[in-house]
């Protein structure tokens, strides 16, 4: 019985101390400006929704600062930067977002930062940034700079490559559920998804279409994996390795040009 009281209080020592481990440290930046007026507080709400709070992105990964010290929160000798000014928000945001600046860069966009052109939270956000997807490219947000049209030929050749991306994503959600170990390919998809999205940024219509279409033979190709002599399994590789080639080709392509 001694010995079972024993394994009972070293069982109640150990949850406790994996519930203290799972709590998510205080941002004292959220603590502060969430008691503030609305022009303070506003921004701790937006950031609530947002991608970043969802994925544990906090106020310091773009404002700088400690986050979890309230007297040197704003300390310039920890980092604190305020808020960046916009020249610098491409090279800030393109700190996590890796592949994406070079593309903005030299594109019509980048080649109008700092003469009043968009930068990044233009399209995207600032605090409220949402999960990236074609609801970003819409006539409302284009159309304050310029007519649409042009965006609107973008967001249409996405669409439909777009729509192979996710459902290659079902099936390998479908795969893990049936015991698959898809790691890997979870893994692969996500970078693909990311670079291929990337490269829109450049605003390049002859390019985009071009490559978007190669891209799109490709995954037609495979798109009727599973049929005899192959499995789910094998036709999500194949997918995966002619994304891979495709995206081979267009960056191989971009810098011979």
């Amino acid at each position: 019985m001694r010995c079972l009281g024993v394994i009972l209080l070293a069982l109640g020592i150990l949850i406790t101390s994996q519930a203290d481990a799972a709590v998510k440290p205080v941002i004292v930046c959220i603590q502060c400006h969430i008691a503030q007026p609305t022009k303070f507080s506003q921004p701790v709400k937006l950031w609530e929704t947002s991608i970043h709070a969802e994925h544990g992105v906090g106020c310091n990964a773009c404002h700088g600062g400690d986050p979890m010290d309230s007297a040197q929160a704003m300390s310039p000798a920890r980092g604190f930067r305020g808020v960046p000014i916009p020249t610098a928000i491409p090279a800030l945001c393109g700190g996590c977002h890796v592949g994406v600046t070079k593309h903005y860069t030299d594109s019509a966009h980048g080649r109008t930062l700092g003469k009043g052109g968009p930068t990044c939270v233009t399209c995207h956000g600032s605090h409220d940034i949402q999960k990236a997807s074609l609801d970003l490219i819409s006539k409302k947000k284009c159309s304050t700079c310029h007519t649409p049209e042009k965006a609107w030929l973008i967001r249409s050749t996405m669409l439909k490559r777009d729509t192979m991306l996710n459902a290659i994503e079902k099936k390998i959600k479908t795969l893990r559920s049936q015991g698959v170990e898809t790691d890997q390919l979870e893994k692969r998809l996500f970078s693909l998804r990311n670079r291929f999205h990337a490269m829109f940024h450049s605003l390049d219509i002859k390019l985009i279409l071009q490559e978007s279409e190669h891209i799109q033979a490709a995954l037609e190709k495979t798109s009727g994996a599973g049929g005899v002599g192959t499995g789910p399994l094998t036709g999500v590789v194949a997918v995966g390795w002619a994304l891979i080639a495709a995206l081979l080709f267009y960056l191989i392509k971009k810098n011979l040009d």
